[in-house]
């Protein structure tokens, strides 16, 4: 059996026309959900992820409302085709102060970021998706692991909050490798290193 080819690490996440990941109380603003949103957003990050990446608070947050899915039908979750794909799929969260096991077919990294991310890249089948938060993506981001940029730009001003690319990244030439507007009015932007 051949090897694969090394796994691509894509920062894939919303954000508001202002630059907000989060609102100025720490909340999470998502975007309006629709099946077109559904198609071209989540599906195709489904079908090319091999491994999904968090920081702690955005896998705790997920954890419970993907999870209910096979418990609960009544759950927001039950009735989204991927649910199993999400259950299913591979997780590392990253956090100091999670401990033990995190559940949720994930494993928990506290130290040695590049170490786990560049393991993960040579052996994981089909790409690493970064789901957030803004903290794990800003220091994967300054530690320049991430290959492909994949932003849905929410329609909407923030205001204040948590800005998703902080200071300290450092400068890397991007090629536009798509745009897809939705029917929400967001627009989701795609760029690989260039």
């Amino acid at each position: 059996m051949g090897r694969h080819a090394m796994a691509k690490l894509v920062l894939s996440m919303f954000v508001s026309v202002d630059g907000y990941i989060e609102g100025a109380n720490g909340e999470f603003v998502p975007p309006v959900w629709s099946d077109d949103l559904e198609r071209h957003w989540s599906g195709q990050a489904l079908r090319n992820a091999g491994h999904l990446l968090y920081g702690r608070r955005n896998f705790l947050f997920n954890k419970e409302f993907w999870s209910a899915a096979d418990t609960d039908p009544n759950s927001p979750a039950a009735g989204i085709a991927y649910a199993a794909t999400m259950n299913r799929l591979p997780k590392t969260v990253f956090s100091r102060t999670l401990s033990g096991d995190p559940g949720w077919n994930g494993t928990l990294v506290s130290d040695d970021i590049a170490g786990a991310v560049g393991r993960l890249k040579d052996s994981v089948a089909g790409d690493l998706y970064l789901f957030g938060g803004a903290g794990i993506a800003n220091s994967i981001m300054a530690l320049d692991l991430v290959d492909e940029y994949r932003l849905m730009v929410t329609p909407g001003l923030l205001g204040s909050g948590k800005r998703l690319f902080e200071d300290g990244i450092p400068r890397v030439a991007l090629t536009m490798a798509g745009v897809q507007p939705l029917d929400t009015g967001a627009v989701i932007l795609h760029y690989r290193r260039g």
